[in-house]
């Protein structure tokens, strides 16, 4: 700082030399050369912005540079250009002749407080660049790195705090960092949910639970719907009625949660729904029945293979063939159970290649439920629904072809039906 004060000594004195006006009247000289610092600082600002902001402008108008765009948007430029004429007043305070070594060395101490103060800022923003150009290449999906950013954000503000309060206080910095750790347990304990979140993120993030764009159901959150967002504290998934659920990430270590990943990456999604077929309707079939469905271009090789099984069975079990007991016949259950399944075989957005069933239930009071378990071929939402009630407006329709009924439980019309019947 001696050095500095000698120089801006030398220099007055040649001002002075040059203009005698000066030497008569040096407080005169001294306000002229502050007005001088402060409007060349003043000035500065404005003029560092602007050609700045043409810099990055003209590098992304004549070329495909994401990487300025994102800097541009971030806000780093007008951020760092504050540097230049706190850079001005730093080294022009040598020349202002009428401040005291004390004010030089307070306003010198300020200026590097503010500074280090827009350092941290620009580091802040190009952050936040830098996961803007990383969010838009391929592995930003599964590897987010959001959450380490905003650490090293944190990070950096509160150590930048620790110095900025040392270099106002003309102390070293190393003095107030060593007395940090009397204050472990406090910041422990103002920073729990950071830390949580912190050590979240990184197992969310090595073990690859959650990836922006997944799909995931947590119900003790009300959220059901796509991942937007994976921050250092929380999560944001919106929903499929177009709300924000905003989840901390260290919930994700405590609760469960349903990840749909798998389903969209397979390429199939599953229909599990059931029918109830009236118990009452339930029966054999009669030969001419038989000879019907035969007829039926899903049912013709069923029908044609269980007659000759069933010949075969009743010629070499001839006993007391005219008892029902005593043969085996055909029933509407079944072959309407063979019918299904052809029917989905045939399907052209039907998955073969996975978990196919369709399988009868344990009987209940609503009836004997026939399950379809299948995969549909696409995993878009409304191509699933529209084929899933496609399959189970046919299979509804076509029941009755089978002497079968749906269960339905009685209606105020089936009372009404009654009892204006009471016979």
């Amino acid at each position: 700082m001696s050095n500095k004060i000698n120089y801006g000594e030398a220099f007055t004195d040649y001002l002075e030399q040059q203009i005698p006006f000066f030497a008569d009247h040096p407080l005169i000289l001294g306000w002229l050369l502050l007005l001088a610092v402060v409007s060349l600082s003043l000035l500065a600002l404005p003029i560092t912005r602007y050609h700045l902001v043409r810099l990055v402008l003209r590098l992304v108008k004549h070329g495909n540079h994401v990487w300025a765009e994102k800097l541009h948007e971030s806000g780093l430029f007008p951020r760092l250009a504050w540097a230049a004429p706190l850079l001005i007043f730093y080294q022009g305070l040598q020349f202002i002749p009428i401040l005291s070594p004390e004010m030089i060395g307070f306003f010198s101490r300020l200026t590097q407080a503010s500074l280090l103060l827009v350092a941290v800022r620009s580091l802040s923003a190009l952050l936040v660049s830098i996961n803007s150009i990383y969010t838009t290449l391929p592995t930003a999906r599964s590897r987010p790195i959001n959450s380490y950013l905003q650490v090293i954000n944190i990070a950096a503000h509160l150590l930048a705090a620790v110095i900025i309060v040392a270099i106002l206080v003309g102390q070293s910095p190393w003095l107030f960092l060593s007395g940090l750790g009397a204050m472990t347990a406090v910041t422990m304990l103002v920073f729990r949910d950071t830390l949580l979140s912190l050590v979240a993120g990184m197992q969310l993030t090595a073990n690859d639970l959650i990836r922006l764009g997944d799909w995931i159901e947590m119900p003790q959150f009300s959220a059901d719907g796509d991942v937007v967002d994976i921050s250092l504290h929380s999560v944001s998934v919106q929903n499929w009625d177009k709300t924000i659920t905003i989840i901390p990430t260290h919930k994700f270590l405590d609760h469960a949660f349903k990840n749909w990943r798998g389903m969209q990456e397979s390429g199939g999604r599953r229909i599990k729904r059931a029918i109830n077929i009236n118990l009452a309707s339930i029966r054999f079939l009669t030969e001419a029945e038989i000879d019907h469905f035969g007829l039926f271009a899903l049912l013709q090789n069923y029908v044609a293979q269980k007659k000759k099984e069933i010949e075969e069975h009743n010629r070499e079990h001839d006993y007391a063939k005219d008892l029902i007991v005593n043969t085996r016949r055909l029933t509407n259950i079944g072959t309407l159970r063979a019918y299904i399944i052809n029917y989905l075989r045939q399907h052209p957005r039907i998955r073969q290649d996975m978990t196919f069933l369709v399988r009868q239930l344990d009987p209940t009071s609503k009836g004997l439920p026939i399950e379809i378990y299948v995969f549909v071929a696409d995993t878009a939402w409304a191509v699933y629904e529209g084929v899933q009630a496609d399959i189970f407006d046919h299979i509804l329709a076509i029941v009755p072809e089978f002497g079968l009924s749906v269960y339905q439980e009685p209606s105020g019309d089936d009372f009404r039906l009654l009892s204006s019947n009471p016979g």
